[in-house]
């Protein structure tokens, strides 16, 4: 359905205006604002009627809002005729909005006149307004065959300028409405009240407009609106709070994304929790549902499993006492709240890990680590303000590996775990500490053995030397992730890969390259390691609409619907898993033909219409990944770690870390080398 919004001049496209133009561009017009009694305010703008068609002609839209691109304001898109949209768009079904017909009479411009005469060249099917009298004046001149009649709600506080009541007063005299309308819309908070951006129970506005015989259509939704925070940043869920919540259904929304509220009603709505997988691909969480909790906390991973995730991870640190727990990263600092905690002073600059100083796992004790609070990361606020589920920001607690291993395997519904490996080498060298032993100890104790589990035991590093070590001692599966952005892998570097490798995890902009976040191309990076048996998982999904290129219009699952069936990849890596195991559902996908709003997006589709002065400039192209990438020397031999008064690191010098700078070693060298640690370790 394609709603407009009346101006006596024209109209526009398919977004909202008001009787001022706010959101065009004045061209080659000199023209002075002017001032109008507007629903009894005094307001100074620049008002349609106080143009003609003809001088609107220089006028060109832009985006009504700052937070979008301004890749598009270039295109000299015109202001259009009702005619012209009827006429060049054929929609199967319009509706026409009418705002400020009262203030159009004040200055002898009628509103009815046209209407009246609209149908003989076009077919309208719905009309709303947010004015009594405007129905009321016309209702009986269009006739039974005319359109439906939307009453338009406004803001609770606003007052409607015929009845001098405020639109809150009249949602509770709906059957006055149903007198003169068969419908209503109003905002989503009418429906979904909010509360410091949460949800409060919702209202009984649906089912009384229903028991008074008026369909019901909700306004204001948009994927780039900061929604409420149940929703977890995911447009998808919003729409399905109005449609299928289990308690009553709207008839309708009005979107400025119609592609998502399309996608929810017809392949997402009435799905039940025992709807069949119609795509097979893996769903691995990052820390847990990491979006919703404080990552790798008991809270994060039991949502995680809730909520769908075929595998959970743990990225393993290692305590000052040598105990194995699950933490995003090294550093404490990141994600607990021990730089307010009694433990500050065991801050440390370790070069090999960061260049900044830092409070990190192996200066406390596992004990004293229990202690800390975590924290919810918010990878976002600093530049777009956006926070994760506040309420919540500190719940949960950490977890050892062994905790984690025995809450997966208390799962019925996962398929395995993941365990990541990282700085290995520094840990070591310098702190004493195994991670590889330590991993395999806890996968021992709680009951992983290679032979007494079905559940799969994933293995993933930056490093080779980890995951060589993990295959001399074990047969899990393990997982190589490649850090870098890059375009393409070399044929050797695959075949070094396999050596050691059962699968391996890339980054998105190696599936879909972007410039000023815009999609420039699909690579075939999926397509070749998938060809030599190489399971392509993908990081990382993030439901925030900033993490999504333009591309992907703000909308989660169509970018996990773009790298699934558009380019084939094996698997997610997800903060958020009830996205990506939602859309494992999708029962649009069974079909012969696939829906628009289900179609993979075109590779570079939305820069074939920027306009050229907006063209992002041209980058350097990501590098191709080498067998000097992958290759690596042995883990060297644990180092005895002298006692100390006070667990904590020391200053170090600058040698690079495990996992930050690859080094390239002959065959030669690398045998000497593991024949060496295999005596040392005898």
């Amino acid at each position: 359905m394609l709603l407009l919004s009346l101006l006596v001049v024209g109209f526009l496209g398919c977004f909202q205006i008001q009787v001022s133009i706010l959101t065009v561009l004045l061209r080659r017009l000199v023209c002075k604002k002017n001032s109008y009694l507007l629903d009894g305010v005094l307001t100074q703008d620049w008002f349609t009627i106080d143009f003609n068609f003809k001088d609107l002609k220089n006028v060109f839209l832009i985006r009504g809002m700052l937070s979008r691109s301004d890749a598009f304001d270039g295109n000299n898109y015109a202001i259009s005729t009702v005619q012209d949209i009827a006429t060049q768009l054929k929609p199967k079904s319009f509706w026409l909005n009418v705002q400020h017909e009262a203030f159009y009479a004040q200055h002898n411009l009628s509103i009815s006149s046209f209407l009246l005469s609209a149908p003989k060249t076009v077919t309208i099917h719905y009309l709303s307004s947010p004015e009594v009298n405007f129905f009321r004046n016309i209702g009986s001149r269009l006739g039974r065959k005319g359109p439906k009649f939307v009453f338009r709600f406004l803001e609770k506080d606003d007052v409607e300028v015929s009845t001098n009541q405020t639109y809150g007063s009249l949602a509770g005299n709906l059957t006055f409405i149903k007198t003169f309308a068969s419908g209503i819309l109003v905002p989503k908070s009418y429906i979904w009240p909010v509360e410091s951006q949460y949800l409060l129970p919702h209202t009984s506005v649906v089912q009384d407009a229903h028991k008074a015989g008026l369909e019901v259509y909700a306004s204001g939704f948009a994927n780039d609106f900061d929604i409420a925070y149940n929703y977890s940043f995911d447009p998808l869920a919003e729409y399905l709070s109005f449609i299928d919540n289990g308690d009553f259904s709207v008839d309708g929304v009005l979107s400025d994304f119609p592609l998502t509220a399309s996608s929810a009603v017809d392949c997402f709505s009435n799905l039940g929790t025992n709807a069949s997988t119609q795509v097979d691909f893996l769903i691995i969480s990052k820390n847990g549902a990491s979006g919703d909790y404080p990552g790798c906390t008991d809270l994060a991973y039991s949502k995680a499993i809730k909520d769908g995730a075929d595998v959970i991870d743990c990225s393993l640190q290692m305590s000052s006492d040598g105990i194995p727990f699950c933490l995003s990263s090294i550093d404490l600092g990141k994600s607990t709240n021990v730089v307010q905690s009694p433990f500050r002073n065991r801050s440390a600059t370790v070069p090999e890990l960061n260049s900044l100083s830092g409070i990190y796992s192996f200066s406390l004790t596992w004990s004293e680590i229990q202690t800390l609070r975590p924290a919810i990361e918010n990878p976002y606020n600093k530049d777009f303000n956006l926070f994760r589920n506040p309420r919540e920001r500190s719940s949960g607690k950490l977890v050892s590996l062994s905790d984690f291993l025995n809450l997966a395997k208390n799962s019925s519904s996962l398929v395995g775990v993941l365990i990541s490996v990282e700085n290995a080498t520094y840990l070591r060298e310098k702190q004493g500490l195994d991670a590889v032993k330590a991993a395999l100890d806890s996968l021992m104790e709680a009951g992983y053995s290679n032979r007494t589990t079905t559940t799969r035991v994933m293995i993933q590093s930056t490093n080779s030397s980890v995951l060589v070590d993990f295959k001399k001692h074990s047969q899990y599966e393990t997982v190589y992730k490649v850090e870098e952005s890059i375009r393409d892998i070399l044929d050797s570097a695959i075949e070094d890969i396999k050596k050691f490798a059962d699968a391996i995890v890339v980054g998105k902009k190696s599936v879909f390259p972007t410039s000023a976040s815009f999609i420039t191309r699909q690579t075939n990076l999926v397509a070749r390691l998938q060809k030599v048996q190489l399971p392509v998982y993908v990081e990382l999904f993030q439901n925030e609409f900033v993490s999504q290129p333009w591309d992907f219009f703000s909308d989660a699952t169509v970018e996990i619907n773009s790298h699934v069936t558009g380019a084939g990849i094996s698997g997610t890596i997800t903060e958020f898993p009830l996205t990506a195991a939602r859309y494992k559902k999708n029962s649009c996908l069974n079909r012969k033909d696939l829906p628009p709003y289900m179609t993979p997006v075109q590779p570079a589709g939305l820069l074939t219409i920027v306009s050229p002065t907006s063209l992002p400039p041209a980058e350097a192209p990501n590098p191709v990944f080498t067998d000097a990438d992958v290759t690596e020397p042995p883990l060297p031999p644990v180092t005895a770690r002298a006692p100390t008064t006070t667990p904590g690191p020391q200053t170090t010098d600058g040698k690079s870390p495990n996992g930050q700078t690859r080094v390239a070693v002959s065959l030669l060298l690398a045998a000497f080398a593991t024949v060496i640690a295999s005596l040392l370790l005898m």
